[in-house]
This record gives C-alpha cells, sequence and structure tokens, in this order.
C-alpha cells in the first residue's frame, strides 16, 4: 500500500518526476519512470569525483598537489570561445575566493560535492577529462546517462551537447561507489571508494532527501538544481536495515522560484515514504520502464 500511495501522490504532480529506490545488494523495490532522461543540472558532479579519485588511485592525479585557480575553460563545442563561469550562479564563494591562486585538487573535490561548486568542477574537469568522467558512468552500469559538457558551457549547450541522467543510473552510481567501499568493485579500490563516499557524506545541501530522514541519519548524497529541474540521489545508512539507494529527478516548466520549493518538499516526502519502508524494501515485481 506505500507505493500504492506514492504512486498516486506522484501521478497527480506536474511536471515529471523519476525514482528509483532500493537497497544496493538486490534489484529495485520501487521505481516510477525509473530510465526517463532529466538534464543532470549538478548531479553530474558525482561522475567527476570518480573519475578524479580514479585518476589518483592509477597514479595519474596527486589528489594534494595544488593547481591553479583560473575561470576560464575550453567548450566542448569545437571552434567555440573559451567560457567562464559566474560568480552569481555558484553556490561555494570558497573557491571564488581563490581566484588567481592555487587549491589541492582534493580540495577542489570536496568544494565540488558539499557545496556544488561550479568552479571547481569546471577546473577539476579540465584535469580528468570529459572521456574518463564518461568511462565512470560505464563502470558504473549506467545505461542513458552521459557528460558532453561542463557547467555554464552556453556554447555546447546551444549545439545540442547536453548532460542527461536517469534516476536509475544515477542511484546505480552512487551504489556503486557505496558497495565499492566494502569489496573491490569496478570504478577503484576500497579505500578510494571509501574515501569517495565520506566526501558524499559530508553533503551541506540537506534540503530535500535529507529533509525526510530522521536528524543524524548517515546519507551520502548529491544534489542538483536549476530553474525547472531539482534533483537528488543518495545512498542511506540506517542504524536498523541494510543501506538503500535512492533518487528522485524532477522536471517542470519553469515560472519562478516557488516550483523549486514544492519540488523540494516532494523530494523529502519520497524519502520519508522509502525510510519507512526501509526495513521491508522487497524487489519491485514490475519491471523497471526501458
Amino acid at each position: 500500500m506505500t507505493w500504492e500511495r506514492l504512486d498516486a501522490e506522484l501521478a497527480d504532480t506536474a511536471g515529471t518526476v523519476s525514482v528509483y529506490a532500493g537497497r544496493l545488494d538486490a534489484a529495485p523495490a520501487y521505481t516510477r519512470l525509473p530510465d526517463r532522461t532529466h538534464y543532470a543540472a549538478s548531479t553530474m558532479k558525482v561522475a567527476v569525483l570518480g573519475a578524479l579519485y580514479r585518476a589518483a588511485d592509477t597514479g595519474t592525479l596527486d589528489l594534494d598537489a595544488p593547481v591553479p585557480i583560473e575561470n576560464e575553460f575550453d567548450s566542448a563545442q569545437p571552434d567555440a570561445p573559451r567560457f567562464r563561469c559566474a560568480s552569481s550562479y555558484d553556490d561555494d564563494p570558497a573557491v571564488w575566493a581563490r581566484v588567481g591562486g592555487h587549491a589541492p585538487l582534493r580540495w577542489l573535490a570536496h568544494r565540488m560535492i558539499v557545496r556544488s561548486s561550479n568552479l571547481a568542477t569546471n577546473l577539476l574537469l579540465g584535469h580528468v577529462g570529459l572521456p574518463a568522467v564518461n568511462a565512470v558512468w560505464d563502470l558504473a552500469g549506467a545505461r542513458h546517462s552521459h557528460t558532453g559538457r561542463g557547467i555554464e558551457d552556453f556554447a555546447a549547450r546551444d549545439a545540442g551537447i547536453d548532460n542527461p541522467v536517469t534516476a536509475a543510473d544515477l542511484a546505480t552510481l552512487l551504489g556503486t561507489i557505496a558497495r565499492g567501499a566494502q569489496v573491490t568493485g569496478p570504478l577503484a579500490t576500497p579505500a578510494t571508494c571509501a574515501a569517495m563516499l565520506d566526501v558524499l557524506l559530508a553533503q551541506e545541501h540537506r534540503e530535500d532527501l535529507a529533509a525526510g530522514l530522521p536528524a543524524g541519519t548517515r546519507v551520502a548524497l548529491k544534489n542538483g538544481w536549476v530553474r525547472g529541474v531539482r534533483h537528488a540521489a543518495g545512498v542511506v545508512f540506517p542504524d536498523d536495515a541494510p543501506p538503500y539507494a535512492l533518487a528522485v529527478c524532477t522536471s517542470h516548466h519553469p515560472d519562478g522560484g516557488e516550483p523549486d520549493q514544492t519540488a523540494r518538499r516532494l523530494i523529502a516526502r519520497v524519502s520519508a515514504t522509502v525510510w519507512a519502508a526501509r526495513r521491508d524494501l522487497l524487489p519491485d515485481r514490475t519491471p523497471p520502464e526501458r
């Protein structure tokens, strides 16, 4: 009955809502449009984190090496001019305060996740490259998600180069990192996956998925938002049940700030519903949408 009530609420919600919820070691307990693509917003930063830590795992990059903090980047659109980020569009003044100086890659990765820094994201993309980011999606088993460009690369966006994600793929990526912290998986060594998990556990934006959980619940989380879009994906670690992955993607027609508040509350309600069923997340018998 829990899922029937949730289905009824989501069916009555404006826009498109996709959900994937399930334990890390089993088929999902609940899905709704799990393979419907959405614009990624900042959720693509989890794949950037994976590419960075994989490079460190193989010795290609030193996470503690200081790198220049500059605000100019190559576009993913061939022959387009270099582009810049706007500080007004960023949620982390700490990285902007270092423009013209240096900072370690590890620190930039932390700011990219916990404060969702766009400037840090593009700097890291410049060091790992888009192919390495897409290799992370592939290794995790993502079926419909990829990263085609950096943040605020408007020339690439206007040329049709984009960053699609699905709820199923986000849950798969987060789950792969969480499982990889326990046993060797496809992404990196357990120590490296555990380090990535620690970064995701330190998330400071907790106004959607985490808001539906009891205070103090451990959740490795990344959310993302732009006008008309709000997503959250994470792995929740209850004390009294196995960990589970939850991803909620919402896309709707943009008409001001209130829809984002509505989407935050919706994601929190979905999260609370899944939390209430955490001890009984049995596989859904309905095949996910393909």
